[in-house]
């Protein structure tokens, strides 16, 4: 009765190309933190082999990660004591300084690193003050065991494109960095809207898993997860019925039920509302009443189904991750990252 989440592998190498045709003349950090924003890492060989550096946010991560590939790791969230510095070296990571407190650890390094500096322009979560960012050069240029391979930064509302914030942040972003030698700044929003930080690296995430960076449908995009569990009951409520916890939907008229092996415990949202959209046999049927933990309940009179057939969650083009995000009042970040264990995850072309 296991989900199935089925990871398209040619559709990360379109995805990809979309990302280089965007930006060719850069260089590409694909994002795979959250386990590959929960695409699982093993799974992502066509971006491991075809990206120039593999981003990821901490140290667990760092360690999967490597045990795949040579390829060179960025370090996202750096490191804040010795241990994980020397983790971080024996792991071969390029490591970032986000705050001045760790200048101290890097600094004292008996060991070569290359290192990328983090500046806040206006996200104002990480990244070096002005004052900050000037310190560090000046601490860490002349070190020989250090090296400065890029300077960042990071985008508040790239999403949003016409945001007069995002304009603010690159100046600043170029003001503070015109002598620097390396330059990354865009993420996925910004490679697709924003040319003028492209800069010398990109980090694209999200649209690397076929998934809009602006929150609506992008068919430039190919959904890398195709989420789908089956049917393993159908009946008929007539007038009046209700339909799952808290009878909250009832029905209006005589209604074929399908009840579907998936449910919040598996990571689909918990608070789809009814009406949300589930793809059995190439038609859009609408969920009816709560998602539970283990079933969600749809309402199929409108198509032929039999107990056994699979039922599409989000991942076909009739049906995008975005929709249900809208559906549920949520993002499809948060959708894909909470794909649950039960799940069974494939490789598919």
């Amino acid at each position: 009765m296991r989900a199935i989440a089925s990871i398209s592998q040619s559709a990360l190498k379109h995805n990809l190309s979309v990302v280089k045709k965007k930006s060719p003349n850069t260089k590409v950090v694909s994002m795979l933190k959250a386990n590959a924003y929960g695409h699982h890492i093993d799974l992502m060989s066509p971006i491991i082999e075809q990206s120039d550096l593999l981003g990821v946010s901490e140290i667990l991560e760092a360690e999967k990660l490597r045990k795949i590939t040579n390829k060179p790791i960025l370090l996202l969230s750096g490191v804040i004591e010795d241990q994980e510095l020397q983790q971080a070296i024996q792991l071969n990571c390029q490591i970032v300084i986000h705050d001045k407190t760790q200048l101290p650890i890097i600094s004292n390094t008996k060991q070569p690193i290359n290192i990328w500096i983090k500046i806040n322009t206006g996200m104002n979560r990480l990244g070096l003050s002005a004052h900050e960012y000037n310190t560090c050069i000046k601490l860490l240029e002349n070190n020989p065991l250090i090296s400065i391979q890029c300077v960042m930064s990071h985008f508040a509302c790239a999403d949003d494109i016409n945001h007069p914030i995002n304009q603010s942040q690159l100046n600043h972003f170029k003001k503070l960095t015109h002598n620097a030698r390396k330059r990354s700044m865009a993420n996925s929003a910004a490679i697709l809207s924003n040319p003028a930080s492209h800069f010398d690296y990109i980090r694209p995430g999200i649209i690397l898993y076929g998934v809009s960076a602006f929150g609506m449908t992008d068919h430039h995009l190919r959904p890398v997860m195709q989420l789908s569990a089956l049917i393993i009951s159908i009946k008929t409520v007539k007038v009046g019925d209700s339909v799952g916890y808290g009878a909250t939907w009832t029905a209006k008229q005589p209604t074929t039920i399908a009840t579907i092996g998936i449910g919040y415990g598996d990571g689909y949202p918990r608070h789809a509302k009814d009406g949300t959209p589930v793809l059995i046999n190439n038609t859009l049927c609408p969920l009816v009443g709560r998602v539970s933990m283990d079933l969600i309940c749809v309402d199929i009179s409108n198509t032929q189904a039999n107990i056994g057939d699979r039922a599409i969650l989000w991942g076909a083009q009739q049906l995008r991750i975005e929709t249900i995000a809208k559906h549920s009042n949520t993002i499809a970040y948060q959708l894909l990252t909470n794909v649950g264990s039960r799940v069974n995850f494939i490789s598919a072309l």
